[in-house]
């Protein structure tokens, strides 16, 4: 079955570019709906869907775009009815991917079109920024895909034809070989991190697989952390065990290391079942070529990789983040139960380890006792014990019983 594209630029401005890659995927056996976001000048060309659609999509006119006076106002105006139509047109089922080319306004454009698409449908983004610390963790789509536009400012060159090419050819593989996530079996979604730091998740998959669920484990350092709420705000998950959170503690000291504000938040608002726990909530985690800030220097410190490091939280700043995980949790729709395992919350929180801080740890449990709302079960053992796989087991089970969460007939 031949898959349909869309292609989404300023046409006015970079026709013969957006024409090249277009070209290059017919050449390759798809179709193209071509989608212009400009707003001052035409293509040489009509495209498929016009700016004036764009801007009808958002409930103005171009005439409007124009009399804001300010290229951003416009752009975010166009932005706005450039993702709801392509929701729209992937609703309809017209499209099978999209990929879209641009400069700083274009990119900034682009990124809200692939987060009007679900996971599992490819995204592309061509950008004179791609990968750059300009586009924060939360404008990013889950499995969104990008490739720099290397030498692309101004007109076509070969340099700039091989990003494109390169960008045709991936959207179009991509959309011919993707398996999208299925439903056909419930399924659970789960936070964690690598397998040296918390270990649950190899004590929990089994027994879940077991009990007729598919597990999906997400790793909580940011873009994981996104792709576990975007599957949430679509009502993907029979049940939640969102059993790591460092992705909060970072967004509360401004580490880049988060998945957006958003985080814990999602699965409450559609009413999804939770179990919560704060693994490894007691750090903070940097990126590997930033420099620890010097509020944090006298901090326990482990070197976990070249791209994460991490310190630790203050007894005063583990409260704080569990009064701001309490607010996120009264907020739920749904059921929710805390678990908090007493011993340590991550491999490192342990005596002979860097980041051991019993007073850190009990002033954690002493917010949790007098801040969190919901349901509580205490668990006397570290969180990589089999005794807390057991206690979320066990809640897990009597949702089961009552009906709270559905399994697979």
């Amino acid at each position: 079955m031949t898959k349909t594209i869309l292609v989404i630029g300023t046409y006015d401005t970079k026709d013969d570019e957006l024409a090249y890659l277009c070209g290059r995927i017919r050449d390759r056996g798809g179709d193209v709906i071509s989608m212009d976001v400009s707003v001052l000048g035409d293509p040489t060309q009509p495209t498929d869907i016009s700016k004036h659609e764009v801007a009808r999509a958002a409930g103005k006119t171009i005439q409007d775009a124009i009399d804001a006076g300010d290229e951003n106002l416009a752009m975010q105006l166009m932005a706005k009815g450039a993702a709801t139509l392509t929701a729209r047109l992937h609703a309809e089922g017209r499209i099978d991917g999209m990929v879209g080319l641009g400069g700083t306004m274009g990119t900034d454009l682009v990124l809200d079109c692939c987060q009007a698409l679900p996971l599992g449908v490819p995204k592309y983004v061509v950008s004179t920024v791609s990968f750059s610390p300009l586009i924060p963790a939360d404008r990013l789509s889950p499995d969104v895909q990008m490739i720099l536009w290397a030498g692309g400012l101004y007109g076509l060159n070969s340099v700039c034809k091989s990003s494109l090419s390169q960008a045709a050819g991936a959207v179009l593989g991509a959309a011919e070989a993707v398996e999208p996530p299925k439903r056909d079996r419930p399924v659970i979604g789960m936070t964690s991190l690598g397998s040296s730091c918390l270990r649950y998740m190899k004590l929990l998959k089994e027994p879940l697989e077991a009990r007729g669920f598919e597990v999906a484990v997400f790793h909580a350092t940011g873009m994981g952390g996104m792709a576990f709420e975007a599957l949430a705000r679509e009502g993907y998950f029979a049940a939640v065990l969102d059993l790591a959170l460092p992705e909060l503690g970072n967004l509360m000291v401004g580490s880049v290391v988060n998945a957006g504000p958003e985080r814990l938040l999602n699965a409450g608002r559609q009413a999804v079942p939770q179990i919560v726990s704060p693994g490894c909530a007691d750090l903070i985690d940097f990126a590997g070529w930033q420099d620890i800030p010097p509020a944090f220097a006298d901090r326990p410190f482990h070197a976990h990789n070249r791209l994460i490091k991490s310190s630790g939280l203050a007894p005063d700043e583990r409260r704080a983040l569990i009064r701001d995980i309490s607010a996120r949790l009264d907020q739920a729709m749904g059921p929710v139960h805390f678990v908090m395992p007493l011993n340590g919350v991550e491999e490192w929180d342990q005596p002979g380890e860097p980041a051991y801080d019993p007073e850190g740890l009990a002033a954690m449990i002493e917010a949790v006792r007098a801040e969190i709302n919901v349901p509580v079960t205490e668990v006397a053992a570290h969180i990589n014990d089999p005794a807390f796989a057991e206690a979320v087991l066990a809640i897990l089970d009597g949702w089961i019983a009552d009906g709270t969460v559905k399994v697979a007939p």
